[in-house]
Parts: C-alpha cells; sequence; structure tokens
C-alpha cells in the first residue's frame, strides 16, 4: 500500500487508496458535485434500491458494519454495528440519531477536517445509520469554536435536500430522513454524550447519571444513538465495498482506516488517513519525522486524556486499540501528541492538569475537586515549591478521583498524572528536590 503526504491550508494529511475519508484537500472540491463524482451517495442509493438494484433491509446493513470490524472512532472504540442493534426498532415513537462533533480535547482536529473537507460523507453516513436504526430525524452537534466549520455543514444540508438526498422520500423511495446541525458553545464536558444531549435539549451541559442509557433513555426521553464524526464518516465506504473489505484494510478486531491527528514536535503535523494497525513509526515517518531532529521522548497516543508512553514503548506499538492497549495506553481519539527531548514533562504535565480542572462541570466532588489539587499540586512542584510527599500524594488523589465520578472525565484528568510520574518519575523528583528542571533550555 501507498502513501504519500499532501498540503491543506497548513495541514498535511496522509492519502491511503481505499478508504479515503479526508478525500477533499484544498478546501474548494467539498460541493455535491463534487462528491457524486467520486461515488458520493451511491452507497445510499445502493441500500435504497435505487440504484437499480434490490437494495438492502436494515438488518443487512448493520450486519455489514458489524462485519467490518468498524469500532466508535471518538474514543471509546466500541463495535459500531452492535452500537446501532441496541436501538429499539419497534419503538412506536420518535427515535433520534446524534452526530458527535463536539471535539474539544487537546490534541484533537480530525473530525472538524471532515466537516470542512468532505460534509457530504458524513451526512451520507448518518442517512444509511438512519435507515439502519429506523430513525427520522438527526442532529450533528458541532464544537462551539469551529463556526467556520457549521456554516459549511449548513450549506451542504442545504444541497442534500435540494438534491431529494434528506427530508422526506429521499430518492423516491419512501425513506423520511430530517438532519440537522447543532453549534455547541465549547464546553470540553459536552464530549461526553449525554452531557451532550443536555446542552441539546438547552440545559446545562452536564451528564447524566447511567443507567439509563441513550438507546433506551436519550435525547428528549426518547430512544438515541449516538456515533463520532470518522464513525458515520466510514459507513458509505463499508456500504459500496462490503465489510469483509473494510476489515480487510486494518487488521483483526480493527478494521478499516483510523485518521490520526499528529501534533507537537513533528516536522508536519497534521491529519493521517492510514490503515488500523500502522506501525507508530510509519506514522511518525509520514508526519515527518522529528522537528530540528531532535529525539523522540514520548507520546500520547489517544488524545490529552491517555496515558503518556515512553519514547522505548511506543516505537514498538502498532497503531489500533489493542496495541496501545497493551502498552498501557490508550488509542482514544487517535490524537497522537508527540514530545521531544527538550519537554519538561513537568511543565507538560502542568498544562495538562490545568485544562482538566478548568474544563470539569463540578457535579461530582472527586472531579470537582480532585482536579484542582493535582493541578495545585504539580503547579508548585514545576514552580520549585515541590514538597518530598508530593508524588505519592498525586498517585492518592488520581485514586480517589478515578472510577468515582458520573462521567469520564474524572479518569481523564487521573491517568495522565499517574502516567507521567510513572514513566518520568525522576524528573518529578529533581524539581522537588533541586527546584529546577532536569531538562536543558531549548531554542
Amino acid at each position: 500500500m501507498n502513501f504519500s503526504s499532501t498540503g491543506a491550508e497548513g495541514c498535511f494529511h496522509g492519502r491511503h487508496i481505499s478508504p479515503q475519508i479526508l478525500a477533499d484537500l484544498d478546501g474548494r472540491n467539498w460541493r455535491l458535485t463534487d462528491y457524486a463524482a467520486r461515488g458520493g451517495y451511491d452507497a445510499l442509493r445502493k441500500i435504497l434500491g435505487a440504484d437499480g438494484g434490490g437494495g438492502m433491509t436494515p438488518e443487512q446493513v448493520i450486519a455489514e458494519v458489524k462485519l467490518s470490524g468498524l469500532r466508535g472512532r471518538g474514543g471509546a472504540g466500541f463495535p459500531t454495528g452492535l452500537k446501532w442493534s441496541f436501538m429499539p426498532r419497534q419503538f412506536p415513537g420518535q427515535k433520534y440519531l446524534v452526530c458527535n462533533t463536539d471535539e474539544g480535547e487537546p490534541g484533537t482536529f480530525k473530525d472538524r477536517d471532515i466537516v470542512r473537507f468532505n460534509p457530504h460523507i458524513l451526512i451520507e453516513g448518518m442517512a444509511i445509520a438512519a435507515y439502519a436504526m429506523g430513525t427520522t430525524v438527526g442532529y450533528n452537534y458541532i464544537h462551539g469554536e469551529v463556526f467556520e466549520d457549521y456554516e459549511r455543514f449548513e450549506e451542504a444540508l442545504d444541497e442534500a435536500r435540494a438534491a431529494g438526498l434528506l427530508g422526506d422520500n429521499i430518492l423516491g423511495r419512501g425513506f423520511n430522513f430530517q438532519l440537522h446541525a447543532a453549534h455547541g458553545f465549547g464546553a470540553y464536558i459536552c464530549g461526553e454524550e449525554t452531557a451532550l444531549l443536555e446542552s441539546l435539549e438547552g440545559k446545562k451541559g452536564q451528564p447524566r447519571f447511567k443507567p439509563q442509557f441513550p438507546a433506551s433513555f436519550g435525547l428528549y426521553g426518547k430512544p438515541t444513538t449516538i456515533s463520532n464524526t470518522e464513525t458515520f464518516s466510514a459507513v458509505p465506504w463499508i456500504i459500496r465495498n462490503g465489510g469483509q473489505a473494510y476489515l480487510e484494510v486494518g487488521k483483526p478486531n480493527n478494521g478499516g482506516t483510523k485518521i490520526y491527528s499528529v501534533s507537537g514536535d513533528v516536522a508536519r503535523p497534521g491529519n493521517y488517513e492510514v490503515p488500523m494497525g500502522t506501525p507508530f513509526a510509519q506514522l511518525l515517518e509520514l508526519a515527518g519525522g522529528m522537528r530540528d531532529g531532535r529525539a523522540l521522548k514520548a507520546v500520547i497516543p489517544g488524545g490529552s486524556s491517555a496515558p503518556v508512553l515512553p519514547a522505548s514503548v511506543i516505537m514498538d506499538c502498532t497503531m489500533d486499540y489493542d496495541s496501545i492497549a497493551k502498552a498501557g495506553s490508550m488509542l482514544g481519539s487517535g490524537a497522537v501528541i508527540v514530545l521531544n527531548d527538550t519537554r519538561c514533562m513537568v511543565k507538560s504535565l502542568e498544562r495538562l492538569s490545568y485544562f482538566y480542572q478548568h474544563e470539569s462541570c463540578g457535579q461530582c466532588t472527586p472531579c470537582r475537586e480532585g482536579t484542582g489539587w493535582l493541578w495545585r499540586v504539580v503547579h508548585r512542584i514545576e514552580h520549585g515549591q515541590g514538597r518530598a510527599d508530593d508524588l505519592d500524594l498525586l498517585n492518592s488523589v488520581s485514586d480517589n478521583i478515578a472510577g468515582r465520578t458520573i462521567c469520564a472525565l474524572g479518569d481523564a484528568a487521573a491517568m495522565p498524572v499517574k502516567s507521567f510520574v510513572k514513566h518520568f518519575r525522576a524528573e518529578f523528583e529533581h524539581h522537588v528536590e533541586h527546584k529546577t528542571c532536569m531538562v536543558p533550555a531549548y531554542f
């Protein structure tokens, strides 16, 4: 399989022969006519029988997605086809489909590029999902700090409606699906699916107690399925080419391609769509290698909430759910943050801890109070005021947050702390003992 890199508005994208979600790299070829020229909406026509074929039943669509091995690309990695099967098809009232484009975690920037460069692939994917689950109304919840992308998605929705690809009696086949864009307010917590639903209903974005889960009690108390932008966008290729073909692009239990948002100390930061299971070393090479020829020190492989891995560990990993989990971290959303040998790990953790204490919604005491404790302890270590027992205190506070909150934000704050201290303890101890950083200044 051949790879290349192409620049787009300051962003580089790894190109793979198939499938290809980030197809429009210059920001101009995102219109419906461009998407149709690449086979766009052929999958929707296929399942509805509007291509002259016999069509597909909803059960057949879900079975194909299950066969593909597609797992949720938003972070959890839950099997998509299985999730779709949870939707009660015979429910007599309204059901909802929701796309989570609330991309607010440090290091993540793939979903906004899908909405910017290829919005119709998301619309088609959601329409196929709606058909499979028997839903007639959907929403795409877009992060509040990417308003231009929200406007572009609205334009794409208008194009799809005008072409009879959304709305009532789609393609004359008796299938109805109304899709709307919803603009968020920039809160990181709204990336949690039940907090997203609360926000979508016009309330404060705070996670709900579980159970009940969205499949039984979701938007406005009705059955709801929520999937990530990249997840929906993978569906048209699967339907056109078959689940088995998609599975074979990646590796067992990790089918298809994945978009990795590579940032930090690399020569060409950007989004790279490569097969699941691609060695990390190859992904790093696609991103131009280490900037200024510096040595690799550490990588956060799945967004800022994932445990950090030292270079000696990550260089032996392949980029898939199972390999990264075995190494002691998470693939998460695929946001790969690369740190070179000039980075102070105490200072890096201080910045991450500040983010999580700032973004905590305050609903759960362990998170509301604990994230503040974590930041203040790391802050004093970084600023030469560390104490001998601070590292044990950091681990203790982390243990008292993780698993004790309604949503996973508490875990997201605790896991980086424990991993930074575990893998780079010597740097923290040096800060405590010598009141200064052991990493030489680099300019």
